[in-house]
């Protein structure tokens, strides 16, 4: 038996490689089973998280209103905050008694370091209000709804509280710690103090406070017995009783004064605050959420067996039910994309074998799941999860990831075939032949979807996993088709000879793609060169005409469709002098009509449209209406409505909030009612104006001008201001006879918020809540005359009316005002309708072009766009960066590989051509341009011009032996299918997506089609252009050497004189659009591009009369 010789390194890895006889096969075993192995372990979720890194600042000043804490707090706080090292932005909010301030940092930066920077700088403040608490500075937490978990049934709420806290335990037992309780809280205890009580014993609230303080807890006292007993003073006293008994003082006649005698102790229940409602039952909220580390569908798993492990337990008619449950959603998501997937690589496959013998195509397609599954691994290592982004990009790159497969395995076929070389010759030599423009395909690729990391803010966090797990598919698609696919290749060619019975369709589809190869497109080839010039000119013509259809407005552009929730959020408020009944009496109304509404889908589609409702009255949801800070809470109400599935219905969230509306009655004494859907992923309001520069009035005039502008659009809904008008502010100024009685301002204010808001006379704790205990006036009186009718203690002990003490001025202030950066701002919100896309289009651009301008200028404000607006800016911004950087780094890896500095234009012509295809899509299925187009758009720069790369790399090297037209022709028709067969399977691993109708997926399909159409159509344009680009080099070569040689020749002086001109004349032409286009926008950019082409065409006139004087011997 003949011994093999040693291998060696030395005839090169890719050799080395392939001649071994297991090193390929252990490579593959290693990155099949870490993919493997790390799959189970990758969180998976709905989105990405966009986790924005903050540090709060929050300062309580109890009673003071929402200008004073701004004058007195924010205001103080702001400079010193503006100036923390790493501060972004910085947003202030003042509301009655609380002061917050949330800080952004750049990103990358020390937010742990921030945090004490900023505690150092609040430190320093000595400037506060004196009444005011200590600051509390925090880093942001970032928290993400798992899902929420309603308990309710025929039972006292005290009842509920216990399932609750029970659920609660036994969650904490298996490691869900993030929960919160809603509907429920401790008991609190009251002392209601009659003012006339308080004069006749002679005690302030502050001194029963303090009595109450003494008293609601035990101290220690030691250790006796050699630590064998422990000794503690005092009883707690907590009960209403056991208060009421508390001693305030003994009188010298032996009798004792008790908080019984000054006051009565009431007992409120753990429903005063919020209180929530499934039908008329009462109920129990408790919200489950994660940290950025948690796993949704884990956690979610870990709260159903906790259900189903109470529900046996529980009394007959308590019911624990999920709603806005996010697993079942996240999980069904990306099952849909994981099929679509799996559709998509199916047509691959099947394409692969049709034109592939089945060994080769086996081969190559054995480097999808070999490039899949390390990317999942590194993805894992880095952090990254599961989610409809990445897994999206995932998708993206089943049909690229055997592209190089498909170049490498062709060309060895080839060789093998055509060449007669043995099969390790021929898989050695394709290898070497294809790595250089393999590997600069590669390159521009991964170069085109890096340059997605320049997109920053929230909407670039979102698609940060595009990028990342492209690069990580292609670079590993990389090592297997040089480092793996040889080997097997050289393998498969050896069974090539014979023929195979399962090899009969690729023998059909092969002897059909050699007829059309040698019979139609190689004539079309001679054509196309020969009319090189008409051909380019009609490619641009088709390139101006999808232009103009975006020009013209015939194709919109919507930046972010975001999947819709199944969520509805209706939130109202009752006007002042309304009580909690008619709170109640109100949230009937809207349960009504909720039902009847439901009742009337159900008729229509033949399906229930809710899962659950939940009311509430104590506050509103979500996010909540605009200016109610300061509102009595018993005057807010909600009710969440959980609709079944997008997927399961025919109908959208706006269409059932629009049949809700109308169902609605108005109630008298209803002052505000909002409906609200919500969706996923980042964004903002569709409409959000931010208008500054003025006094508070004056914006909120400007504000109402504008709201009232917006409301005559139909489309238009949920118009809000930030700045809403709060109770009348009564301004108490010290008379000459306060003063002398030795009154003073700072006094009487500690006296009187005292009186009106009560003191928290102590703490303590009740099962999992802390119940506390509060000194207060009856409500009763604190009516209108109170001022009239309060006496003061005067330092000599004598009792005077306050208002012979102060005068009083009244002002209507407002209930917030917010900063930005130090400056004063409202903003304006509300919901477009977007359902069609040219009309909202319409309306924003009517907003910034006719309505803002106006309205500044009549109440000499400043305005600027925020949300959704404001971040499409700064996203396209970013983008167009990306783009350049893309297209910079694409140019000099084309100009490294061809060693040229003009080759590369010929290669990156093709891409502006792509957008033929991506108008085309879009305006076919109807779907508006979005920031996904964009993404698309950016990553097909880099995957549009692989082909064109193989196609010219052949040409070169043929062109060396056969002159330049037949090498043109030869590698075209040489490199037919693998350029056929590389844009086919991308397009086909995508074509599922195409025709996804679930709602979830369509913010999606504007890059499907951008990829699809734009590759599709640039398959064929790679076909024609590039060889009569290629063609027309030339043709430009000799001219330009033509050029040289008059220039040089001294009889043609006057020529050279003719063309000095008109070189300058163009250089200046084209200086100056270029200068117009940047300093005046759009039209004059239009004008720019409009001479640039002039002179292009008059340029290829020019050397088609040159080429038709100077044939090319074609």
């Amino acid at each position: 038996m003949a011994t093999r010789a040693p291998l060696s390194a030395a005839n090169g890895v890719l050799s080395y490689f392939t001649r071994h006889a297991t090193l390929a096969n252990l490579l593959l075993v290693v990155l099949i089973t870490l993919g493997i192995m790390t799959y189970p372990r990758m969180r998976a979720q709905f989105f990405p998280d966009v986790v924005v890194e903050s540090v709060n600042v929050t300062v309580s000043w109890d009673g003071a209103g929402a200008e004073d804490v701004d004058a007195g707090i924010v205001q103080v706080l702001e400079p010193a905050l503006l100036a923390v090292d790493g501060v972004e932005e910085v947003f202030s909010r003042a509301t009655e008694g609380r002061a917050r301030i949330e800080m952004e940092f750049e990103p990358g930066w020390d937010v742990a370091q921030a945090a004490d920077d900023v505690q150092v700088a609040v430190d320093e403040i000595s400037t506060l209000p004196e009444d005011s608490d200590t600051p509390i500075v925090r880093r942001g937490a970032w928290r993400d709804s798992v899902t929420d978990v309603v308990i309710t049934g025929p039972v006292g709420i005290d009842q509920l509280g216990r399932f609750t806290d029970e659920m609660v335990v036994r969650l904490f037992d298996r490691g869900v710690t993030r929960t919160t309780i809603r509907g429920i809280v401790a008991p609190e205890i009251l002392i209601e103090l009659p003012s006339v009580s308080l004069l006749r014993h002679d005690v302030t609230m502050a001194q029963i406070a303090a009595a109450i303080r003494e008293e609601v807890s035990t101290a220690p006292a030691g250790d006796v017995a050699s630590g064998a007993a422990r000794v503690r003073t005092g009883v707690a006293k907590r009960s209403a009783d056991q208060i009421e008994d508390i001693v305030l003082r003994s009188n010298p006649d032996g009798s004792k004064l008790t908080i019984g005698d000054v006051g009565r102790v009431l007992t409120r229940g753990v429903d005063r605050d919020r209180s929530y409602f499934v039908g008329d039952r009462p109920a129990v909220a408790l919200n489950i959420s994660r940290s950025a580390a948690g796993d949704a569908i884990a956690l979610q798993e870990e709260v159903e067996e906790v259900r189903a492990a109470m529900l046996p337990s529980l009394p007959d008619g308590v019911e624990i039910t999920l709603m806005r449950t996010r697993s079942e959603l996240i999980k069904a998501r990306i099952n849909m994309l994981m099929e679509n997937g799996l559709q998509g690589l199916s047509l691959v496959l099947i394409l692969l074998f049709l034109f592939l013998n089945a060994r080769t195509a086996l081969w190559v397609a054995a480097g999808i799941p070999v490039a899949m599954l390390t990317a999942i691994f590194l993805m894992y290592m880095s952090g990254l999860t599961i989610n409809m982004i990445s897994l999206f990009a995932l998708i993206i790159t089943l049909g690229i990831v055997v592209d190089d497969a498909i170049v490498v395995g062709e060309h060895a076929d080839f060789r093998a075939r055509r060449l007669g070389e043995t099969p390790v010759v021929a898989s050695e030599n394709a290898a070497r032949r294809m790595f250089p423009p393999v590997f600069s395909a590669t390159m521009t690729t991964v170069i085109a979807f890096f340059g997605l990391t320049s997109i920053g803010g929230r909407f670039g966090d979102m698609i940060a996993d595009i990028p990342f797990t492209v690069i990580v598919v292609l670079l590993a698609s990389l090592v297997e088709c040089f480092l793996i696919l040889p080997h097997h290749m050289a393998h498969a060619l050896t069974h090539t000879a014979k023929e195979h019975w399962y090899d009969w369709p690729s023998r059909q589809v092969n002897r059909g793609f050699r007829w059309v190869r040698d019979q139609a497109f190689r004539p079309l080839m001679k054509l196309v060169i020969r009319a090189r010039y008409p051909v380019m000119a009609a490619v641009i013509l088709l390139l101006m005409s999808q232009a103009a259809i975006f020009i013209r407005g015939d194709l919109t552009f919507r930046f972010f469709n975001a999947p819709e929730r199944s969520s509805i959020t209706a939130n109202f408020a009752m006007v002042s002098g309304a009580t909690r009944e008619d709170t109640l009496e109100m949230m009937g109304l809207v349960q009504a009509a909720v039902d009847s509404t439901a009742t009337r889908f159900e008729t229509e589609y033949g399906r229930a449209p809710l899962t659950v409702a939940l009311a509430q009255t104590g506050g509103n949801s979500g996010r909540g209406l605009s200016g109610v800070d300061s509102k009595d809470t018993d005057l807010l109400g909600a009710i969440v409505m959980e609709l079944i599935d997008a997927d399961l219905r025919p109908y959208s969230v706006s269409e059932f909030v629009s049949a809700l509306q109308e169902n609605v009655p108005q109630h008298p004494l209803l002052e505000t009612l909002s409906f609200r859907g919500s969706r996923y992923g980042p964004g903002g309001d569709a409409l959000d104006v931010e208008l500054y520069g003025a006094e508070s009035e004056t914006l909120k005039a400007a504000a109402e001008a504008l709201k009232k502008a917006l409301a005559d659009f139909p489309e238009v809904s949920a118009l809000e201001d930030s700045m809403a008008y709060d109770k009348d502010e009564l301004i108490l100024d010290l008379t000459p006879q306060g003063q002398a009685l030795g009154f003073t301002i700072d006094g009487l204010g500690r006296v009187l918020r005292a009186r009106l808001n009560g003191l928290e006379a102590a703490t303590f704790p009740d099962g999992t809540r802390t119940a506390a205990i509060r000194v207060e006036l009856p409500e009763e009186e604190l009516t209108a005359d109170f001022l009239d009718s309060t006496q003061m203690r005067s330092a000599a002990g004598t009792y005077v009316p306050l208002a012979d003490l102060v005068s009083v001025q009244t002002r209507t202030g407002f209930s917030s005002v917010e900063r930005e950066n130090g400056i004063r701002l409202i903003n304006v919100t509300g919901d477009l309708d977007e359902s069609d896309p040219a009309r909202a289009e319409e309306i924003t651009r009517t907003l910034a072009d006719d309505i803002l301008p106006r309205i500044a200028e009549e109440f000499s404000v400043t305005w600027q766009l925020g949300g959704l607006a404001e971040q499409q800016d700064e996203f396209l911004n970013d983008a167009r960066t990306g783009l350049i950087l893309s297209l910079l780094g694409i140019y000099l890896t084309l100009g490294w590989i061809f060693s040229s500095w003009t080759r590369p234009f010929v290669v990156m012509a093709i891409i502006p051509f792509g957008l033929i295809g991506a108008i085309i899509g879009h305006v076919s299925w109807g779907v508006p341009l979005s920031m996904f187009s964009v993404v698309g758009l950016i990553g097909m720069t880099g995957i549009i011009i692989n082909d064109s790369i193989v196609l010219v790399t052949t040409i070169d090297a043929y062109a060396r032996d056969r002159g330049l037209v037949p090498a043109i022709i030869d590698g075209a028709a040489d490199r037919l299918r693998a350029v056929m067969l590389t844009t086919a399977t991308t397009v086909l691993g995508l074509a599922p997506l195409l025709y996804e109708t679930s709602r979830q997926a369509q913010f999606l399909k504007p890059t499907v089609i951008t990829l699809t159409y734009g590759l599709g159509f640039g398959m064929v344009l790679v076909l024609i252009v590039v060889p009569a680009l290629v063609a027309m080099q030339a043709d430009l070569a000799r001219m330009v050497a033509a050029l040289r040689r008059l220039w040089r020749a001294r009889s043609h002086r006057a020529v050279r004189k003719v063309l000095g001109v008109v070189a300058t004349a163009i250089a200046l032409l084209l200086g100056a659009a270029v200068t117009a286009a940047t300093l005046y926008g759009l039209t004059p950019l239009a004008v720019g591009v409009f001479i640039l082409a002039a002179a292009g065409i008059t340029l290829v006139i020019y050397i088609a009369v040159f080429a038709f004087w100077h044939p090319s011997g074609s």
